[in-house]
């Protein structure tokens, strides 16, 4: 039988889940905003990785090897760095402060490069900033390879 007191603290639990299972409105935007991104990497299109990419954008690859926007944007479009493969394993946003936002994760990665293929498993943190447009823009990102499991 139930008592008035387990009746009360279960229907607290459930709104507290419910409160919490709550998306946040931005979420939306800013996955499809990255959905954008992944696509103009695998595309190498200049004019659409120009639109989600940020002016400031820092873009710091496993390698070391540092980027700005313009940069960037001509490694990849001109086909010196080629995203053939950019699979998340796990991708998770959070909103430390207003206009900004966190995207951090793991993602399967194969790029060929001038420097050989690049075949695998980052670990990373991107930032995400709402700019002046309402626009959500890709700021920085900083990754780093992680070692393929034993067998």
């Amino acid at each position: 039988m139930r008592t008035p007191l387990y009746s009360s603290l279960s229907a607290l639990l459930l709104a507290f889940a419910s409160l919490h299972a709550e998306e946040d409105p931005r979420l939306p935007r800013l996955e499809a905003a990255d959905n954008a991104r992944v696509a103009a990497f695998r595309s190498g299109d200049s004019v659409a990785l120009n639109a989600v990419l940020s002016n400031e954008l820092r873009y710091a690859h496993s390698s070391g090897a540092v980027d700005s926007k313009e940069s960037l944007i001509q490694l990849i479009s001109s086909g010196k760095t080629k995203y053939t493969d950019y699979n998340y394993e796990e991708r998770k946003f959070t909103f430390p402060a207003p206009k900004i936002a966190l995207m951090s994760g793991r993602t399967h990665v194969r790029a060929e490069t001038a420097n050989g293929v690049m075949d695998g498993v980052l670990s990373f943190l991107a930032v995400w900033r709402e700019e002046a447009d309402g626009q959500w823009k890709f700021l920085a990102w900083q990754s780093c390879r992680l070692p393929v499991p034993a067998p």
